[in-house]
């Protein structure tokens, strides 16, 4: 494969990590992926074993000697390598600021060392919190809930600060709610797909948090790599993108588009708001992006790949609430 001029893909391996390397690839671009495989599959690549365009490095993004060699050459990288999940950043917020703010850091410096024409950040909207606008804009005030959010919001932030110090040509995405093929298939809330599903396949009743009439911004994880693509293209260096549906969706419609075998009910959870709807008036304007695929057509593809979930863990109601039970004791004040 070419050893110069590029993409570097941190969190390949990942959901929307391995969608973003296919569709590169698909368009003739030479990918280097990088992934610990901490939350990444090596199977969500397998397409691509035999690709001389393609190749794979195990590493961790916090590592600043493999970032350093992982990014020597590269045109353009995309970080998108993180921790999610609430609860476990509320148990464990050393992992979470190590793999999310010093890895952040680690690439930040690599990619100017290196060079690179242009750095795309997987931001999220989860450091909006509760907003008070909606659809909420890039403008609105950050209110992180959980360290998970927070570390997000300064990795974030620090690449920014490289951008505007070191010129470093950074542009970052705050994702809402994105689903999809590979969707993680771990955590609870979090990958409400994933969880749903794997219910689904074992005839168990979907487990809804309150009254399901909570809204959600899904985006569909082919609509979000467009918008990665078009941000590395068009996406001004300093700046932020929302990336929405442009719709915002209940739990309840979600539940009775997949078709659930009964439903039970899970308390309400501090911190999380009642609705997230994107404003994406911005990236639509300034990108020339606009999402394409609505909630019914992305919920019917991925009832087309139920199988991906068939060894996913099947959560009850009482195995939520014993996994959520940090969640209530730390941010339930």
């Amino acid at each position: 494969m070419t050893v110069s001029g590029f993409d570097l893909v941190t969190g390949a391996a990942g959901f929307i990590g391995s969608h973003l390397v296919d569709a590169l690839l698909a368009s003739g671009r030479t990918v280097v992926g990088l992934d610990n495989l901490a939350v990444g599959r090596l199977a969500n690549l397998q397409q691509h074993r035999e690709n001389p365009n393609f190749r794979f490095i195990q590493a961790d993004v916090a590592d600043r000697a493999a970032m350093r060699d992982a990014i020597a050459g590269a045109e353009r990288v995309f970080h998108l390598a993180a921790l999610a999940d609430i609860v476990p950043s509320v148990q464990n917020p050393d992992r979470y600021h190590d793999a999310n703010v010093n890895g952040s850091f680690a690439v930040a410096e690599a990619a100017k060392e290196a060079g690179v024409r242009k750095l795309v950040y997987a931001a999220s909207s989860s450091c909006y919190g509760i907003p008070d606008v909606y659809p909420t804009p890039e403008t609105a005030p950050i209110a992180p809930q959980y360290p998970y959010a927070l570390t997000k919001w300064m990795g974030e932030q620090l690449l920014l600060h490289w951008a505007k110090v070191y010129q470093l040509p950074v542009v970052s995405l705050r994702f809402f709610n994105v689903y999809g093929p590979r969707a993680r298939t771990s955590g609870t809330y979090g990958a409400v797909f994933g969880v749903f599903l794997a219910q689904k396949l074992a005839g168990k009743p979907l487990t809804v948090v309150g009254d399901g009439t909570q809204t959600r911004d899904f985006t569909y994880v082919s609509d979000v790599v467009a918008a990665i693509v078009a941000a590395a293209e068009r996406g001004r260096t300093g700046e932020i993108y929302n990336v929405g549906s442009g719709a915002s969706v209940s739990v309840n419609r979600l539940v009775e588009l997949i078709g659930a075998d009964g439903v039970e009910h899970l308390p309400k959870r501090p911190g999380e708001p009642d609705c997230t709807f994107a404003d994406i008036g911005k990236i639509t304007a300034e990108l020339d992006w606009a999402p394409k695929v609505p909630i019914e057509e992305g919920v019917a593809r991925m009832m087309d790949n139920l199988d991906y979930w068939r060894d996913a863990p099947v959560w009850s109601k009482d195995g939520i609430a014993d996994a959520t039970r940090d969640w209530f004791k730390y941010l339930g004040r």
